[in-house]
């Protein structure tokens, strides 16, 4: 992933997105060029230099100082997400940046499955690819379809833009598909040097001109807490809280709980699909039983 063609799509996306008078500007008669804001104005509310903004909004950001790219979020009107998305931006081309990924290992460890196994409400272990990881047996069964996929570990931007049965999964696919492809993006600027990640970009824009069309946008977010409704074939409809817990040992990995609020019908369908998830074991343990009551001799 070009570093510079990322900043430039993610600055033009953004000024292009306000209106002079969303920005507080003088009203000026005449037809405009440009729906948004245009360089020189952007460059005047962040206080720099027409030259200066110009040379960023190419890619040339390695070397800004924090002052400098606060002063862009503001005349941009950036959130929380999208300020962050800047500062990996302008870290991953400046001056002496990394440019070899470091070795990883594996996160989930056997006390991590412990803590999954020991929560009473859904939970699974992801990764900013959106890739479950791990998931203790109300996570696997919240994420039934997902783990039925034939390409492992189960991946939820896959499984929403390329499985049909993601429609019906969601409320609101549309919304997810959004939610999808802005963490992906998140992802992308944090760690644009993760070639699973650029594969997994590639892999759906080739399949998907639905992601493509999104991808486009430099939509991002950061994947934390809110609220989900999904449409569950075994227990129906439940609107979920979501909250993300980061593993000390990656912080872009991190434990994901579902939760309901007390005395719902969302709180009653939890309480099914952890009946449901039960039954789901049951053949495996009624085999094991079968293997242990009469064991098979050579």
């Amino acid at each position: 992933m070009e570093f510079q063609q990322e900043i430039r799509g993610f600055l033009m996306s953004r000024r292009a997105r306000i209106t002079p008078e969303q920005a507080g500007l003088p009203y000026v008669g005449g037809n405009r060029r440009v729906k948004g804001l245009r360089r020189e104005e952007v460059a005047m509310l962040a206080g720099l230099s027409v030259e200066y903004y110009t040379r960023m909004e190419r890619g040339q950001l390695g070397g800004a100082s924090e002052s400098v790219l606060d002063a862009i979020a503001r005349a941009l009107k950036l959130d929380d997400d999208e300020r962050a998305h800047l500062y990996d931006l302008a870290r991953n081309v400046a001056p002496g940046a990394r440019r070899k990924r470091p070795q990883r290992t594996s996160p989930i460890t056997a006390s991590v499955q412990q803590v999954l196994e020991s929560m009473s409400v859904p939970a699974v272990v992801q990764n900013g690819r959106l890739d479950l990881l791990a998931a203790n047996d109300l996570g696997r069964a919240l994420y039934a379809d997902l783990f039925t996929m034939a390409q492992q570990p189960p991946n939820i931007a896959r499984y929403v833009f390329l499985d049909p049965r993601a429609e019906a999964y969601y409320t609101d696919h549309d919304e997810a598909k959004d939610q999808v492809v802005a963490i992906l993006r998140a992802t992308a600027g944090r760690d644009p040097l993760d070639k699973q990640l650029t594969g997994l970009v590639g892999e759906l824009s080739t399949r998907s001109t639905d992601f493509s069309t999104r991808w486009a946008k430099h939509n991002v977010r950061r994947h934390s807490r809110g609220r989900k409704a999904v449409h569950h074939p075994a227990v129906g409809t439940m609107t979920l809280v979501y909250d993300d817990f980061a593993l000390p040992g990656d912080p872009h990995v991190s434990i994901t709980t579902y939760t309901a609020d007390p005395g719902t019908p969302s709180a009653d369908a939890l309480t099914l699909l952890a009946a449901w998830a039960e039954t789901q074991k049951q053949p495996q343990t009624a085999n094991d039983e079968v293997r242990r009551t009469h064991p098979r001799h050579p």
